[in-house]
């Protein structure tokens, strides 16, 4: 386990050695600001316009449903697909490129080891990210009442939902020494998976609901609404199991090459 940690805070201050870590924080936090202000102050508006209407009946507004949700679900799940390949391009692309990877092959420790180590570092920095979603959120607290247990689930499923993106992204980044070409091709796989769930609406078939059962979005709806389904959490850690797996098959296939 030491020797994962240990690879882990490499790899965590490699990305703070580039620009990358900087770049992936800025961007997301200037998105989630945004995004944020957005909706709250339609929340507000909102508020503000059925008060002046009396109410006329309808339910008072729910900031969970109105701010948090929406901005977890429907808009952080969609900025992910463009960040997470930023942050798992390099993992083993940088290795090939730089040569490094034979040493790496060769090392004392074993393929899990570092493996686990690279998945944990870009865990790590993907945390960091999730605190700056956070702090926004904490200001909700401050100023309103939102539920806190729904958004403990949305916690959890953001984060099993960006430790899938992590994983697949490592493995894809094993096939290839650009780093580019792997934060493209982890891209448009992200966006495949994230609309699969889209069939559904207009396939009932068999084809379609294996479609949205495999549609990362799809599991995440109930951790939105607040609700830790078994399913979901056997899913999201299927997906990070099996990045992990594959990930482990390529870098044997790439010893075989070595």
């Amino acid at each position: 386990m030491r020797n994962v940690v240990t690879i882990a805070g490499k790899e965590l201050r490699t990305y703070f050695h580039s620009p990358i870590a900087y770049l992936v924080m800025a961007l997301f936090a200037v998105l989630c600001g945004f995004f944020f202000y957005n909706l709250t102050a339609a929340y507000v508006i909102e508020t503000f316009r059925m008060l002046e209407m009396g109410g006329m009946g309808a339910p008072p507004m729910n900031i969970n449903e109105n701010v948090i949700r929406p901005l977890f679900e429907g808009i952080l799940t969609v900025v992910l697909l463009l960040l997470v390949p930023l942050i798992t391009m390099r993992l083993y692309a940088e290795e090939k490129r730089s040569g490094t990877i034979e040493l790496l092959l060769t090392s004392p420790l074993t393929d899990m080891q570092i493996i686990l180590g690279k998945f944990l570092g870009a865990l790590c920095l993907y945390v960091l990210l999730m605190v700056l979603a956070f702090l926004d959120i904490g200001l909700l607290f401050l100023y309103g009442n939102p539920a806190a247990k729904p958004l403990l689930a949305n916690a959890l499923g953001f984060l099993l939902y960006g430790g899938a993106l992590l994983s697949l992204g490592m493995w894809i980044s094993t096939f290839t020494k650009n780093q580019i070409i792997a934060g493209i091709v982890s891209f448009a796989v992200f966006l495949l998976l994230y609309v699969f769930d889209w069939v559904s609406a207009f396939s009932n078939g068999t084809v379609g609901r294996a479609m949205s059962f495999m549609a990362l979005t799809t599991h995440f709806d109930n951790f939105a609404k607040g609700v830790i389904d078994l399913s979901d959490l056997v899913y999201y850690l299927s997906v990070i199991g099996l990045g992990i797996f594959l990930t482990a098959r390529s870098v044997e296939a790439l010893k075989g090459r070595a």
